[in-house]
C-alpha cells in the first residue's frame, strides 16, 4: 500500500485501516520530511560527541547557556489541573489489558509505552494506537479467554504517551522510500486521532520523551509541537510533556531543556535505568568509570545521588514538576517474606525520593501504589506538589555527576552471571513480542537489557578488570559463564519451550553485543532487524 510518497511494508487489517488513514499517514510524513534533516544531524553530533569524550574531553555545564542558567526570571508555562497531582505514575506497554488495569489502578497517571517496555512488532505499534484512541474515547474493553471482562472505570488515570527515541525508526512506514522516524510516527498517530477529544474531555494530548542527549534535541521536539498543533488548529502549548532525564548528558543540560520546551513541558523524570546505561556506555573505554555489579548502584551512590538532587532543584526553580524514579519490584504473593523484604526497599526508596523534594514517582505493578504512595501523602500533607521546595541547599557541580567511585563496591562473579541470566531471558520475550517481562521478582523492560551488556562489554574490554575475588574477567570466564547461565535457563524452561522460543537468536545477539570490538549503541537498533 502506497501513496503521496508513503509505502506501509506491514499487514493492514481492517481495525488497523481506522488509525493508518491517508490524511493521518500523510500528517506525520509531513512532520518526518520536515525534520528529517534535523534528526539526522542531531544523531550524528552523538556520534562526535562519544569520539570527544573517548579522546578525554569530559561534559560539563555549558559555557555558551550559561545566562539561561543564571537567568531566574523564566519559567515554565502553567500546568494543567489533570498534571498537578502526580504522586503515584503506574507505566506499562500499549497492551490493552494492561492499559485497562493501569488506568482503573487508581494511580494519578498512566503512562502508556512505546518505548523500552514495548517490543515495537508492526502489531503492537499499530494496535497500542488503536488501543489509545478507545482509551481516549472511553470505549477500550478486553475479554479474556475464560470470559472474564475488562473495561473502564468510571474515574481513571490521566493518560500520557511515550513514543520512541530519536535514534530509532518505523521501518515499516518508508517516506519517500526511507523507514519514518519511529519517534514522529508514534507521537504523530497518536495526536493526529485523539488530540481534540484529549481537549474536549478536558485534558490534553500529553507526552513523556524519552533519551533525549541535549537541550537541542529538545528543541527538535519543540519545533514538533508547534508545527503539529499549527497543522491541526491545535491551541500552541496545549502539548504538554515530561521529559525523561535518562542520559549523562541530559544531566548537564536540564535548564536549558526547559528553557526549549518552556511553552510545553510540566516536567523532568528520574530515569534511573536508563541513566546508569548512559554513564556505561558513554565512558565505557574510561577506566575511572568502570562500575560494580548494577545491584549495587543505588539511587544514594554519589553520581545518582547528584543526578537526583540537581533535577529536582532545576524543576522547582522553573515551576516544573520533579519526578523520581522507577519501583519496580513485583509483589510475590506464593513467598510473602520476599515481598515484604522487597516492599521495605520500596518504602524507604520513596521516603528519600518525597523527603528530596521529589512531587511524585514512579512504579511499574498496582500493588504498589499505597507503599509508594503513603510518604508523599504523609509529606504533602494535603498538598498536589511541593515545588515551593526550591532545595537552595543543593549545589551541584560537574565533578559531582562525574564522580562514579561507589565506596565499596565490587565486581563479583555472581553480579557477571546476573547479567547474562537476566538479559538473555528478557531479550528472548522481547524477540517473542513482548517488552514488559517480569524476571526475579521484577518487571524488566529494555533498559535492563542495556545495563547487562554494556557493563560485560565493558568489564572484558577493559583489561584491569578484576572480580572481588582478584580473577580477572575474561572472555574465557565469561564464555564458561554464558554456557552455564543458557543451560540453567533451559532446564527452568523445558526443552519444548526452549525449542520453540527465540532462545537460540537471544544468545547469539546477547553474545555479540558483549564482545564486539566496536560498541553498538542500542541493541534494540540491531535486534529490531529480527522483529
Amino acid at each position: 500500500m502506497s501513496a503521496n510518497g508513503i509505502e506501509i511494508k506491514g499487514k493492514v487489517t481492517q481495525e488497523f485501516e481506522d488509525i493508518l488513514t491517508e490524511d493521518a499517514l500523510q500528517f506525520v510524513a509531513n512532520l518526518h520530511r520536515k525534520f528529517a534533516d534535523t534528526r539526522a544531524g542531531l544523531l550524528e553530533k552523538r556520534v562526535t560527541r562519544q569520539v570527544e569524550i573517548d579522546a578525554g574531553t569530559m561534559p560539563d555545564f555549558l559555557p555558551e547557556t550559561e545566562n539561561i542558567r543564571n537567568d531566574s526570571s523564566w519559567q515554565v508555562a502553567p500546568i494543567p489541573d489533570d498534571l498537578q497531582n502526580r504522586r503515584i505514575e503506574i507505566t506499562g506497554p500499549v497492551e490493552r489489558k494492561m492499559m485497562i488495569n493501569a488506568l482503573n489502578s487508581g494511580s494519578n497517571i498512566f503512562m502508556a509505552d512505546f518505548e523500552d517496555a514495548n517490543s515495537p512488532t508492526w502489531f503492537n505499534t499499530v494496535q497500542g494506537q488503536v488501543n489509545l484512541r478507545d482509551a481516549v474515547n472511553r470505549t477500550i474493553s478486553f475479554t479474556n479467554p475464560n470470559g472474564k471482562q475488562y473495561k473502564l472505570n468510571e474515574e481513571i488515570a490521566t493518560l500520557l504517551v511515550r513514543p520512541r527515541g530519536w535514534h530509532l525508526n518505523e521501518k515499516h512506514i518508508l517516506v519517500n522510500g526511507h523507514p519514518i522516524s519511529a519517534s514522529i510516527f508514534d507521537f504523530g498517530l497518536y495526536f493526529y486521532h485523539n488530540a481534540k477529544n484529549l481537549l474536549e474531555n478536558g485534558s490534553g494530548p500529553y507526552f513523556y520523551i524519552p533519551k533525549l542527549e541535549s537541550h537541542l534535541e529538545a528543541r527538535l521536539w519543540n519545533d514538533v509541537f508547534c508545527m503539529a498543533q499549527d497543522e491541526l488548529g491545535i491551541p500552541h502549548g496545549a502539548i504538554k510533556v515530561t521529559v525523561l532525564i535518562e542520559t549523562i548528558l541530559a544531566a548537564f543540560e536540564m535548564d536549558e531543556i526547559l528553557y526549549e520546551l518552556r511553552d510545553h513541558i510540566a516536567g523532568l523524570n528520574a530515569g534511573r535505568w536508563d541513566y546508569i546505561f548512559s554513564v556505561i556506555k558513554k565512558f565505557r573505554n574510561r577506566p575511572n568509570a568502570l562500575l560494580p555489579d548494577r545491584a549495587q548502584i543505588t539511587m544514594t551512590v554519589p553520581f545518582m545521588r547528584a543526578y537526583s538532587e540537581l533535577l529536582v532543584t532545576t524543576c522547582h526553580k522553573r515551576g516544573a514538576h520533579a519526578i523520581g524514579g522507577m519501583a519496580a519490584f513485583i509483589p510475590n504473593r506464593k513467598d510473602p517474606e520476599v515481598t515484604e523484604i522487597a516492599l521495605a526497599k520500596v518504602r524507604e526508596d520513596k521516603e528519600r525520593e518525597s523527603n528530596d523534594g521529589f512531587d511524585g514517582t514512579w512504579i511499574a505493578h498496582p500493588d504498589l501504589i499505597a507503599v509508594a504512595k503513603a510518604p508523599f501523602d504523609k509529606l504533602l500533607n494535603g498538598n498536589v506538589h511541593q515545588k515551593e521546595r526550591k532545595r537552595s541547599d543543593v549545589q551541584i557541580t560537574a565533578k559531582d555527576l562525574l564522580n562514579f567511585n561507589i565506596p565499596g563496591g565490587k565486581i563479583t562473579e555472581e553480579g557477571l552471571r546476573q547479567n547474562i541470566s537476566v538479559a538473555l531471558q528478557y531479550l528472548e520475550s522481547w524477540l517473542r513480542g513482548t517488552g514488559a517481562v517480569g524476571i526475579n521478582n521484577l518487571m524488566e523492560d529494555a533498559a535492563t537489557a542495556e545495563i547487562s551488556r554494556a557493563q560485560i562489554w565493558q568489564w572484558l574490554h577493559n583489561p584491569d578488570t578484576k572480580l572481588a575475588d582478584g580473577r580477572k574477567v575474561t572472555p574465557e570466564l565469561y564464555r564458561s559463564c554464558f554456557s552455564e547461565e543458557l543451560e540453567k535457563i533451559k532446564s527452568m524452561v523445558g526443552d519444548e519451550r526452549y525449542s520453540s522460543g527465540k532462545y537460540k537468536l537471544a544468545s547469539q545477539l546477547f553474545d555479540q553485543f558483549a564482545t564486539e570490538e566496536k560498541f553498538t549503541d542500542f541493541l534494540t537498533l540491531i535486534a529490531y532487524k529480527h522483529l
